[in-house]
């Protein structure tokens, strides 16, 4: 847990007592590679901390997979505007590999939050950074080259090269398996 806890205490220096009651509404989850936390067209009911592993986020358009996001040991993932909202969601996510998580309800969140008011901040700096890597995407996948694209996934997120497939990582980069292999290639 002291994952976790790093990641929760480098917003603010929680009270004791948030720590505690965050951290005992939550429970470990193992799930095996391939297994879904989410499915789409279900409401998302649950937050995930990464203690171990990795993850990706997915729909299907026109019969084709499509990747949209990876997370890592250390991370948070939910289907965010599923889990905000309460209604289905129009993505899924799956297991890279065997993962551990740490796993909390929206309802149990919600109390949390209620309760211990410093929580709430960080629940907002989340939420924020959350928000700003959305951004970041967007203008990745917009305005950077094929090329600067891959090189910045190496340098954001290096694990994801050995752990996802080499189709995950063009879909996600946006670009053919073929302009993947001469990227990779020119390197």
């Amino acid at each position: 847990m002291s994952k976790l806890t790093e990641t929760l205490q480098k917003f603010v220096d929680l009270e004791e007592k948030s720590l505690k009651g965050f951290l005992e509404k939550g429970k470990i989850l193992r799930i095996s590679k391939s297994e879904k936390l989410i499915k789409a067209g279900e409401i998302c009911e649950t937050l995930f901390f990464i203690l171990e592993g990795s993850v990706r986020s997915f729909y299907f358009k026109d019969d084709k997979d499509v990747t949209i996001s990876f997370s890592l040991e250390e991370e948070f993932i939910t289907s965010m505007s599923s889990f905000i909202t309460q209604k289905p969601s129009y993505e899924n996510i799956e297991a890279l590999e065997d993962c551990e998580l740490w796993a909390i309800s929206h309802k149990d969140l919600m109390e949390t939050l209620a309760r211990y008011r410093d929580l709430e901040y960080v629940y907002r700096q989340l939420l924020e950074e959350y928000y700003i890597r959305l951004e970041e995407q967007l203008i990745f996948s917009k305005f950077k080259t094929a090329k600067e694209r891959y090189l910045e996934l190496i340098k954001n997120k290096p694990k994801i090269i050995q752990k996802a497939s080499v189709g995950q990582i063009a879909s996600f980069l946006d670009m053919s398996i073929e302009t993947l292999s001469r990227i990779r290639a020119s390197l």
